[in-house]
């Protein structure tokens, strides 16, 4: 082998580039995920589990179309249900505080979005 400055350097061009590469695939989800905040929002939970959607009050998104939105919600209330059916009864209440759940994305009607594939985060 021949190592001439000019080899070494292109190299060392290639190993950086390529590790770039593979750390940008790393990075890209991280950077992808949009951060929202929203005043207020209701996730329903049945039989243990909270629901995959969720209705937010007074949110301001990031603009430009994203895969995962980290929603930083400042009154976050859950209503219990006691069946599988939205429109069943509500065995209690409970009021988090201060909560981030991170969603795939959200359907706007007016000044309220529903969020849809939240988990926790």
């Amino acid at each position: 082998m021949n190592f001439t400055p000019k080899g070494v350097l292109g190299a060392v061009a290639a190993v950086s580039i390529g590790a770039t590469t593979l750390l940008g695939v790393g990075t890209g989800t991280a950077v992808a995920a949009g951060r929202a905040h929203c005043d207020r929002a209701e996730r329903p939970v049945f039989s243990g589990d909270p629901s995959r959607n969720m209705t937010a009050h007074g949110c301001s998104v990031p603009s430009g179309g994203r895969y995962w939105y980290h929603v930083e919600i400042d009154d976050l209330i859950q209503p219990l249900h006691r069946t599988e059916y939205l429109n069943g009864p509500v065995d209690r209440t409970e009021k988090l505080h201060n909560r981030t759940i991170r969603c795939m994305g959200y359907i706007a009607h007016g000044d309220t979005l529903n969020w849809f594939g939240c988990i926790p985060h």
